[in-house]
């Protein structure tokens, strides 16, 4: 008899009155935000001899971070009214579920971000990884909104079966700020924890190394695209 192995999968859980009416979670490299699709990848009013006229579009290190994981979006419209220099927030929806609450300002004393309130999105997704993996859970990588920016922490969802809240500090100017159903608030990005665990070398280079160093910086930079090409090769 041959056994199927466990396939290794993220699940996120709402409760049965939620469903169809929360936004789901989507992945990141299906949720692209419109600046970035309207990009091109080569500005042709930069494009010269002395300028290659290459744009972030063609940045492999920026797509993978922004396309890592999932993206938890927020359950309803809220209304953000940020005073005083943003030291004071007030939030509203029309929504019966708490979708903003706020911590004690003494939880995070010295902060850079002081006087800034520290304040907390609601998730009403739990999240639930196989044994030994956990979440990372980011501002959403190169989606700046400037509204508001998430505190990055990590939870071993292999056990923690709760929802997970998201802090986060209002960096938006005075005014009132409307964030609408579905935006983005937090990236997710599963993790195996052992991957941690990996040793740290820390040394001045061989020759060899030296060469293979020079050989893909030299090639990076002879040709558009080649660190693409090479970095799906070795996956």
């Amino acid at each position: 008899m041959f056994l199927t192995p466990k396939t290794r999968a993220i699940r996120f859980l709402c409760r049965p009155e939620d469903d169809g009416v929360i936004p789901p979670p989507v992945s990141a490299k299906t949720f692209m935000p419109d600046w970035f699709r309207k990009l091109p990848a080569v500005d042709p009013e930069k494009l010269s001899t002395g300028d290659s006229g290459l744009t972030v579009k063609r940045c492999m290190p920026f797509l993978d971070a922004m396309t890592a994981g999932w993206i938890i979006r927020l359950a309803a419209t809220v209304r953000m009214e940020i005073s005083d220099g943003g030291k004071k927030v007030d939030t509203a929806w029309d929504f019966d579920r708490i979708l903003v609450s706020n911590h004690g300002a003494h939880q995070v004393a010295g902060n850079p971000r002081a006087p800034l309130p520290p304040c907390k999105f609601h998730n009403y997704w739990s999240i639930r990884t196989p044994p030994g993996w956990s979440c990372l859970f980011v501002q959403p990588l190169n989606r700046l909104n400037g509204i508001f920016e998430i505190i990055s922490g990590v939870v071993d969802t292999d056990s923690y079966a709760a929802e997970i809240h998201f802090p986060f500090f209002a960096t938006g100017a005075d005014g009132l700020h409307i964030i609408e159903k579905g935006a983005p608030i937090a990236q997710v990005i599963p993790f195996e924890r052992k991957a941690l665990e990996l040793s740290a070398d820390i040394r001045a280079e061989r020759e060899d190394e030296k060469k293979d160093r020079s050989r893909v910086f030299r090639n990076t930079i002879s040709t558009d695209g080649w660190y693409r090409r090479f970095a799906r090769s070795q996956r």
